[in-house]
């Protein structure tokens, strides 16, 4: 690239950096460490020789592995390795999901010295760093239409509301427009996300840390749910589209999503819905002040992550956020951003306002 306009590349992106800033989108932040491994208390889980055969490696143990591990298990002897390894089991993709709950309820009274509120249902836990976790709404384990929320920056066990709160808001959409189809929403604040503006925001390094835990969520959901059950729709907000678009790209056609959507995306680190490799439907929204439009979409020298999936010519197929406010308000009620959601992860094709530049969003070819 010529220095002049490698020049003007970066100073447009520090022009945007200040404008997210300015506008309340973005704070400075530090250089962020991922969470990464499994949580503190793995080694004593393989050290556990109780019931007399190796327990699953929860550093490498493939989530199909585990379920068939837990399948061989009494309902005691569940009960008791969660009792005595609830980080482990907590986290452990591929174990029964209810008993996930219950581990990760200890997990929490261990670390707060109080239990989580009633109800609760915490897919994962782990208190390290700044915190990882992911939440439930609904019944997972008997769910035929499920929805994933990846979320972007400053999300954490301190700050999780916007994700949470749109994961309920969901399900809450989903109950009201298909009442007799078992529906569930998971807010997945399961990588370690970037702590306000500067590096971690414009490069794909704790994207690239957080993809792989995408994928060993999704195979976890593809051994442990209703075997009938859709493929979850993967809802990818803001910085969180490039921890999907990275797992989609890894993964290709074995990531076990049904839908991808991309809302207020800076950019996949792909160049088009193709070059992601998946099998599954590919989808874009931004809204119209939402101030991720000022971010360029481009990509040099490791800044940046590539083409508005909105563009037409990056090949999505993209439905309207026109009442959603501002860049977190794809999940509040009453928006048709909303309502176009509850039809994607039901698979209400007809029923998605599609915006004017797309193709006609009830004919969804696979990419």
């Amino acid at each position: 690239m010529p220095r002049r306009r490698l020049t003007r590349v970066l100073a447009s992106t520090l022009l945007a950096l200040t404008t997210a800033t300015a506008t309340g989108g973005w704070t400075f932040g530090s250089h962020t460490q991922p969470v990464q491994g499994p949580p503190a208390g793995a080694a004593a889980w393989r050290a556990d020789d109780s019931l007399g055969v190796p327990l699953p490696d929860p550093r490498d143990a493939a989530p199909a592995e585990v379920a068939a591990f837990f399948v061989t298990l009494t309902g005691d002897q569940r009960s008791d390795l969660a009792a005595r390894h609830p980080l482990t089991v907590g986290n452990l993709d591929g174990a029964p999901l209810t008993l996930r709950y219950a581990a990760n309820a200890l997990a929490w009274q261990e670390h707060y010295g109080v239990p989580p509120d009633p109800g609760r249902q915490l897919l994962a836990f782990d208190p390290r760093g700044r915190g990882t976790f992911a939440e439930v709404f609904g019944d997972l384990p008997a769910a035929e239409r499920t929805a994933v929320i990846v979320p972007g920056s400053d999300n954490d066990l301190d700050t999780y509301g916007t994700p949470t709160t749109w994961a309920r808001a969901l399900h809450t959409q989903l109950t009201a427009d298909a009442p007799g189809t078992a529906s569930a929403t998971i807010a997945w604040i399961g990588y370690t996300t970037p702590d306000g503006v500067g590096p971690d925001q414009a490069t794909d390094r704790l994207a690239r840390a957080g993809a792989p835990r995408l994928e060993r969520l999704l195979a976890g959901l593809a051994v442990t749910t209703a075997p009938t059950a859709a493929a979850p729709t993967v809802l990818c907000h803001s910085y969180g589209s490039v921890v999907c678009g990275l797992a989609a790209r890894d993964a290709g056609t074995h990531l076990a999503a049904g839908d991808l959507v991309f809302l207020g995306s800076p950019g996949t680190r792909a160049g088009s819905a193709a070059a992601l490799g998946t099998g599954a439907r590919v989808w874009a929204s931004r809204a119209p002040a939402d101030w991720i439009s000022a971010v360029p979409n481009v990509q040099v020298l490791g800044l940046g992550h590539g083409t508005d999936p909105t563009d037409p010519a990056y090949g999505a197929r993209v439905f309207t956020s026109d009442d959603a406010e501002g860049h977190a308000g794809y999940g509040t009620p009453g928006t048709d951003a909303l309502r176009n959601l509850s039809a994607i992860t039901l698979g209400a094709y007809e029923l998605i306002g599609c915006a004017p530049t797309s193709p006609e969003c009830s004919d969804v070819p696979l990419h």
